[in-house]
């Protein structure tokens, strides 16, 4: 299993595509959810996990079982997705990540739907899409781009079409090898990240 960045830029549609790699079964990891530490017990994500994976998973104190939930995790999928809306603004994680995605759309449509979604007026969606980096300059950095300017079914396709590259990609192999020789060293890429998160 492999490590996969996905980003892009305030409403140019990355939760359209996370949702639809998470409908192809992929496991996708939202960065801003980490960071609310929202596996602690009796919280949303506790519930998930815990519905998803079963009680087995939990210690005997009722918190869940770290060590034991990434062995199923990575143990089951070729790559997980991590959510990470400022991926390339603090490049933290990237060192990490074997693909890096990022969803992209032209800026009108930009604007567009962030006017349209958060009731903001022109000028107002100008100044927080100015707030982040340009998503050309995200496109660049990025090793994959989902075009997500057109309709949903476009996007769908351009999904489906990376997640059959991923899935083909021999990069897990790499990483197992990796995680065999330094068992400890998947963990602590986790809680590094996860610190990294959390400061």
């Amino acid at each position: 299993m492999f490590l996969v960045g996905l980003t892009g830029g305030i409403s140019s549609g990355k939760s359209t595509v996370s949702s639809m790699l998470r409908e192809l079964g992929c496991p996708v990891i939202d960065a801003d959810v980490v960071a609310r530490k929202v596996v602690e017990p009796h919280t949303p994500a506790y519930s998930r996990i815990v519905y998803h994976f079963g009680p087995e998973i939990l210690l005997e104190n009722g918190q869940i079982d770290r060590q034991k939930l990434g062995q199923l995790i990575f143990g089951r999928y070729r790559y997980v997705v991590l959510d990470v809306p400022l991926l390339f603004e603090t490049r933290r994680l990237t060192q990490f990540l074997n693909h890096t995605v990022v969803v992209y759309c032209d800026p009108a449509t930009q604007l567009s739907r962030l006017m349209q979604r958060d009731g903001l007026t022109q000028e107002q969606a100008e100044q927080r899409v100015a707030a982040q980096m340009p998503l050309n300059e995200k496109r660049g950095l990025a090793n994959h781009v989902i075009e997500n300017s057109g309709s949903r079914e476009e996007t769908h396709r351009q999904v489906l079409r990376l997640h059959t590259k991923l899935e083909d990609s021999m990069d897990f192999l790499l990483v197992r090898v990796m995680a065999i020789a330094a068992t400890a060293g998947l963990s602590g890429i986790l809680l590094y990240a996860a610190k990294i998160l959390l400061s």
